[in-house]
């Protein structure tokens, strides 16, 4: 994957994201009471550890998910990968993660 500062990704790996994305389940789930501190801080760990992170709405949501979505992206630094109904999928790379060429990535580990 590129690592662009302006947090964008190419077609080709949003691509790549988004179909390594479909065998994940949510790790992060916004309640009741939306995007709290809380809950952006749970991300943020979520998103150092494993880079790429499904985050599933619930229905009490009050905000759209393409805002929502926009929101975590930008309080964690990530990028949106692709929302789909009231689950959004963010990516942030990691420099730190150990690992070798051809080592899978963290999301698989």
């Amino acid at each position: 994957m590129t690592d662009r500062a302006d947090h964008s990704l190419s077609g080709k790996d949003r691509a790549a994201l988004r179909a390594e994305a479909h065998h994940l389940d949510a790790t992060v789930h916004v309640g009741q009471h939306g995007v709290t501190p809380t809950l952006v801080q749970s991300l943020d760990d979520a998103l150092r550890t494993r880079e790429l992170v499904k985050v599933q709405l619930g229905r009490q949501v009050e905000v759209r998910p393409k805002e929502a979505a926009q929101a975590l992206a930008d309080a964690t630094g990530a990028t949106v990968v692709q929302v789909i109904g009231k689950t959004v999928t963010l990516y942030r790379h990691n420099p730190e993660i150990p690992g070798k060429k051809g080592d899978p990535p963290p999301w698989r580990r």
